[in-house]
């Protein structure tokens, strides 16, 4: 099946879904990666970026990281905190935003060139965002919708939206042209070792067979590399993700590993580490997400 097409990125007068945003403030002059150097991209669902400012200085200020590839921003372009990311050394910035709801971003040290973007969902929610590096590689932020609580296309319809979704993006997949990155949150946890129960989690959305059929068509589809599971291979477990519901999310660790960093055949060799930072979890007022740092050489 065919998705809707891809289109450039527009800022509207209100704000609305599909916002873009490129800010360099000559004001401050980030570190750039020595020619060469490594690159090291993160992605992380922050769950409302003006909610947790405090959370982007903790990680860029202790972590070397290159690219901040972000899901869940809740904001629009206007709405981002760019002199943030720009005094955190960040002058480049790609925002796909929306109010309240969904909205990717990507925040750079190098320079970023924007590229077309897909409308999965098929209704002009912020889902995705593309940038080419200055290595030529196309980098790609997917937030996958969550889907609901009832795994059933008939009685849930986000569950039917979030299969659609998958559909569509395996069909852009199968024709990709070029290598690519692909990073974010896909809501999907595949393997039995992603989730802290694989027995009780088979009926919970983000862990049934459909869904994980479905992800695993997707990378089939390219053939893309799991980078994760290539660092950590299973049967260990790998989460990214532990709910709020929990009084103690470390003492009870039910996890699920919803967030991904998948390469191209031809630049998976060039991955040279993959590090999921479970401590965030624990930090002030978290996310109920972790970011995943991957280091190429691109």
């Amino acid at each position: 099946m065919r998705g809707p097409s891809a289109s450039p990125l527009s800022d509207s007068p209100d704000g609305t879904p599909a916002a873009l945003a490129i800010a360099a403030s000559p004001s401050h002059m980030p570190r750039m990666p020595a020619d060469g150097a490594p690159l090291c991209i993160a992605t992380w669902n922050i769950n409302s970026i003006r909610a947790r400012p405090h959370l982007l200085e903790q990680l860029l200020g202790t972590h070397p990281v290159d690219i901040l590839c972000l899901q869940e921003t809740k904001c629009t372009a206007r709405e981002f905190p760019h002199d943030l990311l720009a005094r955190l050394g960040f002058a480049y910035v790609l925002v796909n935003g929306q109010r309240m709801h969904h909205g990717v971003a990507i925040a750079a040290r190098v320079p970023l060139r924007p590229e077309p973007v897909e409308d999965w969902q098929a209704n002009g929610e912020a889902r995705h965002l593309a940038a080419r590096l200055p290595s030529g590689v196309v980098l790609h932020n997917v937030y996958v919708p969550a889907g609901g609580d009832v795994p059933d296309r008939a009685a849930n319809p986000k569950f039917g939206q979030k299969l659609d979704f998958l559909a569509r993006m395996t069909d852009w997949s199968a024709r990709l042209s070029e290598p690519a990155i692909l990073v974010g949150d896909l809501n999907i946890a595949p393997l039995p070792e992603d989730v802290w129960n694989h027995a009780a989690l088979l009926d919970v959305v983000s862990h049934t067979p459909v869904e994980v059929e479905a992800l695993g068509q997707l990378q089939a589809s390219h053939g893309w590399v799991d980078l994760g599971r290539r660092f950590v291979p299973a049967p260990e477990r790998l989460f990214t993700w532990w709910s709020y519901r929990a009084a103690d999310w470390a003492a009870s660790d039910r996890g699920r590993r919803l967030d991904h960093i998948w390469a191209s055949p031809a630049l998976a060799a060039r991955a040279l580490s993959v590090e999921t930072l479970r401590a965030a979890r624990g930090w002030n007022r978290p996310s109920d997400h972790v970011p995943v740092i991957a280091t190429f050489a691109l």
